[in-house]
Formats: C-alpha cells, structure tokens, sequence
C-alpha cells in the first residue's frame, strides 16, 4: 500500500489510518485532538451510568462517551495489542474508572498505536492538548513511543491575559508534547529575532551605510604575550587580543573592526544585526498569540490555530519533500502551513464541513493548487446512502457545493443538533450597494419529499428574516409545479450591479456534482452577487523557501553576548 500524499480525506481517523496510510510512510504529525477543558473538568470523572452525569456531559459534543465502541476499542487495546500497551490501559480504567476522560484516552490510544506505525523510524509527533489531559496523554505516548522517544513539552503562551480566574490562576498556556520514533529523527533548530527595544538598546550604532551593528571586546581574558601587539597605532590591551594579527587585518578588510577617535582607546570588533542567525527558540513560546478576530487569518473556526505556530513545528522536524500528517485537521492550519513550506501533507477529519472549509481555504491560499479528496459523494446514490447514514453530514456537505456558511451547529462540534434552525440550514453573504451593509442569501437543504410546499416554505422564510434571497439544495428531483413557485416569487434587482436575479432558485444535488466533477466549482453556483466566502476568506498564500529563521517573527541573529 502506497499513500498518496496532499489529499483530504473524510471519516473516522482510526479507520482512514489503517485503510488508506501504509506504515512507515509519514515523517511528521501533528495533532490537535478535540478536548475542551473549559468547562466543567470533574464531569469527565461522572460515571456515565448516572442520571446526574448524563445531564452533565451533555454539554461535552466534542469529547468521547463511554459506548459500545469505546468498550471493542479498549478490549482490542488488552487483548489483541496487548503488551504493554494493553497494560497500561487497563491500569489507567482501574485508576480513573469508567468515564468520560477513560473513554477519551482508550480512543486517544488506540489512534495513537496506528500514529506510532505510520510513522517513519525518522519521524516525530506532536500533540497539542490542554493540561486536563496531557499527564494522562504522555503515559500513554510513553508507553506507545518508549519514554526515551520523548523530546520535551512545550508550552505555548495563547494569551499575555485573561480574565478566567476564578477558583485557580488564569489559563492561558496550552501543552504541546513532543516525540520522535527513534534518535534518527531529524532536528532543525528553529531561530527567531529580537524585539525592537532589545535591537535599540544594543544595536544602536550604524554605519555610514546604513547597517545597525555592536561592538564587543577583542581583549584576552587572559595573559597573551605573542598576542600583544600594535595595529594602525592603538596600543594593546593589558592581555594581548584575542586573534592574530592575520586575523585582525582580515576583519578590518572586511570593514569590522571599529576604530575609536581617542588614539588610545581600544579596537573593537563589530556585529552586523543582517549577519547574525537568530535567538534559539526554547520551549516556552510566548511569541505566537492565539488568534482574535482582527487577524486576517481568522477564518472563524472556533479551534483554529495560527499558521506560525504549525510552521515552527514543521520546520523544526521535517524537511522540504517530506509528509506531514495531521489526522484531526478541523480548518486545515497543519496542511496549509505545510503546502506553504514544500511540504506533502495527508489531512482527515471526521466532519464534512472541515473538509469543505479546508479545500475552499487551499484554493483560496495557493490558487491553481492540485489535491485529492477522499470521502466525499461523487454521484447521486453516494450521496443518498450519505443522507440515510448521517442527514447532518449530508446538510453540511451540500451546503458546501453552494460555498454556504452552515447554520444551526458548530463549525467545531460533531453534531449538528444544537438549536433550531427556522427553516435556515445555510447562509450565503454579499454586499451590494454602498452601505457596505451585508444582505443575505438564505439556503435550506433537503434530502428527502419536497414539493410546491416546500418552495412557499422557503419564501416565507426569506420574507420573515428579510434576506434578499433563497435557494434551495434538494437531493431529489424538483417537480414543475416546484418551479413555477419558485419563478412566481419575483426577482432580487441588484443596486450594486445593475442585474436581475432569481428571489428564489432550485439546485439539485444531480446537477451540484456534474458540475464539481466537471472541474468548474470555483465558486458559487447561485445565481447572485459576488459573495464573501464561507467563513472569512483565506488570503493567498506565497510558498516559502525553507530555512533557520522563521519568517515574520523578527529579524534573525544571534546573541553576541558571550563575546564580551
């Protein structure tokens, strides 16, 4: 088995792992697992036979429950694996018991066991969790990597601030625990630039052409007879210097050598700030902020993680060519950084709608980009058995072939099964005058009955929430009388372009996918304005050349301090 490298793919990690990743194949990983710590941390200890703890966990959509599944999951861990693996777990149900966090760790094991084996004997790992969980997580990668594979946790500082503290001290670090498969994995020291009041405060000097530079001492710590000499007239100093006097005229060739006006003053060597590496990043990474809504990279994902962050983690264990795999992808941070530096990458998660946000934000990063994509329908049947399976799934899929922000869940909750959606399953953004104000197309997904009632639905709906229009995705065929409702609604004129269009329109599925499959899916098909994206748009993207300093996060040299 071969596996093809940048593809997206849909459906259970666990299974898309052991289908479709051969073992050995991979050289990074990266994983943010949803876990959600902010709210309530002793409902996860609940035994999930309770009343109480049913009503408790109910909030916990992005967590694991304790199933049948859970239960197959974790005989397969004892039993079939076995070893110590099989011991650990089975240590850690009779600490911890049979809850929300076990269930949470067997799922998180039993991935992690196909992690180990996809991985090359070069390969490192690197999972981003919460303090919560991450003691737990590093027994179980202990024993699954050996604890000699593991390198380091890192702490990342999201927030200077926050103003959660209210029984403990304010959270604002995540975890990040780092390990390799072997000690062949590669390691390439990541560097970043000093802040602006330490290059005042120290490179203050510049030259006549405009370089900021220091200078440091030349003179010997200790006693140096044949290095007491005299250059260009300046005495010595006590010691002697710290080169030789073929050195000393190569540097000042060279234009390094700082000369003072006191014809008794002392030689100094000059540091150019271009010429210098850059600081060492250590494991507190207190540089990267979380995002906010004003970033231009925010895409409204509720767990996006910025493109700095995942670009220090690839270039520091992996090099341009080699695959980096994110099995929990959400938004897609992992594969865009990863595009972005040359990089192969495998993306999976288990949602529609992190699938369709992250194609629409690789297209919109590096446009003409090539990719595959696996699990998505690509006829009418498929995405029949896809509605009976799962009509969510299928809501959030269809509403992708329109590029319409999903209403009534969360971008990143499993479920879609929080709060009404009044007659709104997606929603489609425009600006068309010069209020600048948004209007609204409003779009409803059907996959089963539909008929002329269902077209008078739909107006209704757009006339009560005053949007401009409304369409509708229906997996089956739309009848005439469907059609003559829908052009007896009128039309939308637009201020902005001068152009009439359908107050409502009908597409079927049948149709949405001969036109994606005909490669002609570059925006929306609805008969509209041009809107503004799905979430916030990406924005295009420049592919990097790899090297030591990250980009954008200062201007890379190294500390001269030991110099004197």
């Amino acid at each position: 088995m071969t596996t093809p490298a940048n593809t997206l793919y849909y459906g259970d990690n666990l299974n898309i792992l052991r289908d479709y990743v051969a073992t050995e194949s991979v050289d990074l990983i990266y994983l943010d697992p949803p876990f959600n710590s902010n709210r309530s941390y002793n409902v996860l200890f609940k035994d999930e036979r309770g009343k109480e703890s049913q009503a408790q966990i109910e909030a916990f959509d992005d967590t694991w429950h304790w199933n049948d599944e859970t239960e197959t999951r974790y005989r397969e861990l004892v039993t079939d694996i076995g070893g110590d693996v099989g011991a650990m777990i089975s240590a850690l149900r009779g600490v911890i018991g049979t809850n929300q966090m076990m269930a949470y760790l067997v799922m998180m094991a039993i991935r992690l066991v196909e992690l180990h084996r996809v991985l090359k004997s070069t390969g490192s790992l690197y999972l981003h969790c919460d303090p919560t969980a991450s003691h737990y997580l590093k027994i179980v990668l202990d024993t699954i990597f050996g604890a000699e594979n593991f390198r380091g946790d890192i702490t990342w500082k999201r927030y200077s601030a926050h103003n959660d503290a209210k029984n403990t001290f304010a959270a604002i670090t995540d975890t990040i625990l780092f390990y390799i498969k072997t000690d062949k994995a590669p390691f390439n020291v990541v560097r970043t630039g000093y802040d602006e009041a330490y290059i005042e405060k120290f490179f203050r000097n510049v030259d006549e052409s405009g370089r900021r530079y220091r200078v440091n001492n030349l003179a010997s710590p200790n006693p140096r007879p044949n290095l007491t000499y005299s250059y260009k007239g300046y005495p010595p100093p006590p010691n002697g210097w710290r080169i030789v006097r073929e050195k000393m005229e190569q540097l000042d060739r060279e234009g390094r050598l700082y000369f003072p006006k006191n014809p008794n003053g002392r030689i100094c060597l000059k540091y150019y700030l271009e010429d210098l590496k850059g600081v060492v990043v250590n494991n507190l990474w207190d540089d990267i902020p979380a995002l906010s809504g004003a970033h231009a990279e925010r895409l409204g994902y509720p767990t996006q993680k910025p493109l700095a962050l995942l670009e220090r983690i690839i270039q520091a264990s992996s090099n341009k060519g080699d695959v980096v795999l994110d099995p929990f992808c959400g938004c897609g941070t992992a594969v865009a950084a990863a595009e972005k530096l040359g990089r192969r990458w495998i993306g999976i998660d288990i949602t529609h709608l992190s699938i369709a946000l992250q194609k629409y934000r690789m297209q919109q990063m590096f446009p003409n980009i090539a990719f595959n994509i696996v699990g998505e329908p690509e006829d009418v049947g498929a995405a029949r058995q896809l509605a009976l399976d799962d009509r969510y799934q299928f809501q959030w899929w269809a509403l992708s072939l329109v590029r319409a922000k999903p209403l009534g869940g969360e971008a990143g909750s499993k479920s879609g099964k929080k709060g009404a959606d009044k007659g709104i399953d997606g929603v489609i953004n425009f600006i068309d005058d010069s209020s600048a104000k948004s209007k609204r197309v409003l779009v409803q997904v059907k996959s089963g009955h539909v008929s002329s009632a269902t077209i008078r639905d739909l107006v209704g709906t757009v006339t009560r929430e005053n949007a401009a229009m409304g369409v509708l995705v229906t997996l089956e065929p739309a009848t005439r009388d469907m059609k003559t409702e829908a052009a007896g609604a009128g039309i939308y004129r637009s201020p902005g372009w001068g152009q009439d269009f359908p107050r409502i329109q009908i597409l079927t599925i049948e149709e949405l996918l001969e036109r994606t499959n005909a490669g002609t899916n570059a925006g929306t098909p609805v008969r509209m304005p041009p809107p503004f994206g799905t979430f916030k748009q990406a924005q295009p993207t420049r592919r990097t050349a790899d090297d030591a300093v990250q980009p954008g996060l200062g201007f890379g040299l190294d500390d001269p301090s030991n110099d004197g």
